[in-house]
């Protein structure tokens, strides 16, 4: 059965059109930090939307996710130099889902130090030897994984951490079990700005699939009481704590009515259907609400 939501989100996939990253580059969000936002191609190809960043302190830069490939990887690389020429000394993945995670070995490779919450480095880690004919499983061509090799997280942590760039202090708070079981997410206190990985995704259905709504409820609260007036989310456009409050509404809503409908026995189809009545709208990803409640509330999980 796995196998076979692995096909359908694959075929899903590789029906959309590949088109490029903002022209743009990179965006300035603040002082010294800049990031990816509202990326509308949401294909393997472009890392299935993926936002990542950067904060540049005086003697160093920190990177914060690194795309899905070691080709997506050396372009954030290019735009990052378009912006600055200070040592790369840090990756942060926020998790490590392959459209994170996956362009590591690029930085790596310039000798960053990628770290992560640790119980996403333990996952990363289990599968690595399958992970990237898992990553083929998901849509991602052979092409466009070609020099791309896995690099685990050298250093993790348990709840916090904290990373001195130079003038700018980053700090790094788990995000407890939510989008994965080590989501994190990067703040920049000093800038006002924090980096919330795939906790928040805006204006696009999430993946659920590793999820822990409990969790998760309670990440987008600790972010929520953070001072920050920007918010780079996983997926979409630059963010405010209005999107942080639309996403708990969507999960909420998402939990309720799937749990509800699992234990009548009614078809994932069903699910779907009324799930599309109620939730709040996003423009894109809406084939993730089926791969959802197969992954979540059928027994039909499936894992990145």
């Amino acid at each position: 059965m796995r196998k076979r939501i692995l096909w359908v989100v694959a075929a899903t996939l590789l029906c959309w059109v590949p088109a490029a990253r903002a022209a743009e580059g990179l965006t300035k969000i603040a002082e010294d930090v800049y990031s990816y936002v509202g990326v509308q191609d949401s294909s393997p190809a472009n890392s299935y939307a993926a936002n990542a960043g950067i904060v540049i302190g005086k003697d160093a830069v920190l990177v914060v996710d690194t795309l899905i490939s070691a080709r997506e990887a050396e372009r954030f690389l290019a735009d990052i130099r378009k912006v600055t020429d200070k040592p790369i000394r840090y990756v942060v993945n926020t998790h490590t889902h392959l459209d994170h995670a996956f362009g590591n070995c690029v930085f790596a490779k310039l000798g960053a130090v990628v770290i992560s919450q640790e119980k996403d480095r333990e996952g990363l880690e289990k599968i690595a030897a399958v992970a990237l004919k898992n990553a083929v499983a998901f849509g991602v061509s052979e092409e466009m994984l070609q020099g791309t090799t896995i690099s685990v997280p050298t250093i993790s942590f348990p709840q916090a951490a904290r990373v001195d760039l130079g003038g700018i202090a980053v700090e790094l708070i788990a995000a407890a079990p939510s989008h994965s079981p080590g989501s994190a997410f990067v703040w920049v206190p000093s800038r006002k700005v924090v980096f919330a990985g795939d906790v928040l995704f805006t204006d696009f259905h999430p993946y659920m699939g590793d999820g822990d709504v409990a969790g998760w409820l309670k990440a987008l609260d600790a972010i929520a009481a953070l001072d920050v007036t920007a918010i780079v989310p996983g997926h979409g456009p630059l963010s405010t704590k209005k999107d942080l409050a639309e996403m708990h509404a969507y999960l909420t809503t998402f939990d309720a009515k799937a749990r509800e409908m699992a234990k009548t026995g009614a078809s994932a189809a069903a699910i779907v259907a009324e799930l599309k009545k109620i939730l709040p709208a996003r423009s894109q990803g809406e084939w993730m609400i089926g791969a959802n409640v197969n992954g979540m509330y059928l027994g039909k999980h499936d894992t990145r």
